[in-house]
Formats: structure tokens, C-alpha cells, sequence
């Protein structure tokens, strides 16, 4: 599978962007949104491209060589987002992009590193963004060592899943003679519990794999915390647009943004979210989920 950026011009475009701007891409990945960034800025501005995944950097290192602007791209989790800038000598910014997608290449396994992201992997399924050996725990250790009950509260809390109870006790029942290693063999159990419709776009899993990867990645309390570190690191009329593609990030983003409205500290640019074109989804339909919202630091 080829990855196709999402929202890349709308989201660009809403950073207001000058020849001279110093702007954060937090989700560097395949280079998409950062290439675009790029070619807005002159030698005055200052492009700092951060991703978890080693792969993203080392694949984008030639590319970004040949930019004019000063090009910064860090191996590290985007919550770091203050430690970064301190680090780089930069008190404040004009803009920061967050798109909270991931990559085809993650997805299918051709990154290099195995997460077990695909329903069809027999990869381990780990779940995480960066090197598994780096985490404290794994989505294996979720699923072979948690209890029952804690199994159904991430699938239910994180995914949404209404057959989370179901899915917690097929796990359990399966592990006592074999542990769930893979993503292939977690899959197929949960399409033996979950039925679907034939017709469904989406597979059985996909709620039950999007729990565990939030889970394992912590990624709702990631998100509010750049939220907050991406406000404070802003100039005033500086902006930050968030790209999210589930219901739990956008409601995260949506209530953040609006607390922060609330408090005069920023405004709303985005009364409702940018979805993707009709144009944009007949080249990528994976952008039909993605929505894109915007603060102005005031």
C-alpha cells in the first residue's frame, strides 16, 4: 500500500505560513505535510520535523537535505514537544501540525520494525509507534497477562467496541493453551465474536486494535499534553491544527480547543472540522474519517 497525505493542502493553508515562519511538524512520517511546509518556507525559516519511529527519520533525511530553510528532524515522541524546543535554542514558534494518522508503511509491516498494526500480520503484536524493546509493556502483555475485566475496559474505553466483554473473555479462554502472539491470531478471534455485516468497509478488529494502540501508546494523555505544551510554545497569532481520525481525538481536541477559547488564551478557527473533498476521497479513501481543527493563539 502507498501512503497518500491527508488533508495536506487544507492543513498547510491553515497555518498561514511565511517565508520566514518557524513551524513544528509533530508526526514527521512519511513527509507528506512536512515536504509541503517546506516549500511555504524561504532560508529564514526554520522546519523541526519529530517522530517516534526511527524509520520516518532515516527515510526523510536525504529529502530534507536538499530544503533552503533550516531543517531540524528529531527522533522523539511529540509529548516532549518543550524539551525539543529548549534543546534547539527556540523560545517560541508560528505554527505547529499534528496529524494523529499513521502511515502505510507502518500499517503493512514495511517499516522495518514489527508492530503487528495489520489484521493479516504474524508480526508480534506489539502495538507501538517507536521500538517495542523501549516500552514498558506491549499490547502481548495486555493480551496474555492482563485480567478479564481490565482487557474489556481499555476495548470498550478506547475502541468503543460494544462486544468488548465477549472479546475479553474469548482472549482469556484462548490463552490458557496458547498465548495470543500475533496480530494475525488476535484478529481471527475477534472475527469469530464480532459478526459484521458483509458489506461493513471496516474489519471486525479494527475497534479492538485501535483500543489496544492507544492503550499501549498512551495517547489520549499524549494529545492533551500537546495541546498545552503546543499553546504555550506558540506566538500570539501563531496557530496549531490537529488532524484527528477517530471520535475519541476529535472530542479530546474539540473540548481542549474550546477550554482554551473559553480561558481568552486562544480562539477557534474551526467552528466545525475540515473533512477531506470529495475529490480527495476518490484518490484517498482513507481521508473520509479524517478531521482537521484549528487554534489561533491570541
Amino acid at each position: 500500500m502507498r501512503h497518500v497525505t491527508v488533508l495536506k493542502e487544507a492543513s498547510v493553508d491553515a497555518l498561514n505560513l511565511e517565508s520566514g515562519s518557524v513551524v513544528v511538524d509533530c508526526t514527521l512520517g512519511a513527509g507528506g505535510h512536512g515536504w509541503e511546509i517546506v516549500s511555504h518556507l524561504g532560508p529564514d525559516g526554520i522546519y523541526i520535523g519529530i517522530d517516534a519511529d526511527p524509520t520516518a527519520i532515516t527515510q526523510n533525511e536525504e529529502r530534507f537535505a536538499q530544503a533552503t530553510p533550516t531543517i531540524h528532524l528529531v527522533e522523539r515522541n511529540f509529548s516532549e514537544l518543550q524539551s525539543i524546543l529548549t534543546e534547539l535554542n527556540i523560545d517560541n514558534v508560528d505554527a505547529i501540525l499534528a496529524d494523529l494518522g499513521w502511515r502505510m508503511e507502518q500499517f503493512d509491516g514495511s517499516s522495518g520494525l514489527p508492530r503487528g498494526f495489520s489484521f493479516q500480520s504474524d508480526e508480534p503484536i506489539h502495538m507501538t509507534y517507536g521500538d517495542p524493546a523501549t516500552y514498558s509493556f506491549t499490547a502481548v502483555d495486555i493480551i496474555n497477562d492482563w485480567a478479564e475485566a481490565d482487557i474489556a475496559n481499555v476495548i470498550y474505553g478506547y475502541g468503543e467496541e460494544r462486544a468488548a466483554r465477549k472479546i475479553a473473555k474469548a482472549i482469556v479462554a484462548a490463552r490458557t493453551t496458547t498465548p495470543i502472539t500475533t496480530a494475525r491470531e488476535l484478529a481471527t478471534l475477534v472475527e469469530g465474536v464480532v459478526r459484521t455485516s458483509p458489506r461493513a468497509k471496516t474489519h471486525p478488529a479494527t475497534r479492538t486494535f485501535q483500543a489496544l494502540r492507544i492503550a499501549v501508546n498512551d495517547e489520549f494523555a499524549v494529545l492533551e499534553q500537546l495541546i498545552a505544551d503546543a499553546v504555550l510554545a506558540l506566538r500570539p497569532g501563531g496557530r496549531l491544527a490537529i488532524i484527528s481520525f477517530h471520535s475519541l481525538e476529535d472530542r479530546i481536541v474539540k473540548h481542549t480547543f474550546r477550554a482554551f477559547a473559553h480561558d481568552q488564551i486562544a480562539a477557534v478557527i474551526t467552528k466545525k472540522p475540515i473533512t477531506a473533498t470529495p475529490e480527495e476521497l476518490q484518490v484517498n479513501p482513507r481521508a473520509r474519517s479524517a478531521k482537521l481543527r484549528i487554534l489561533e493563539k491570541k
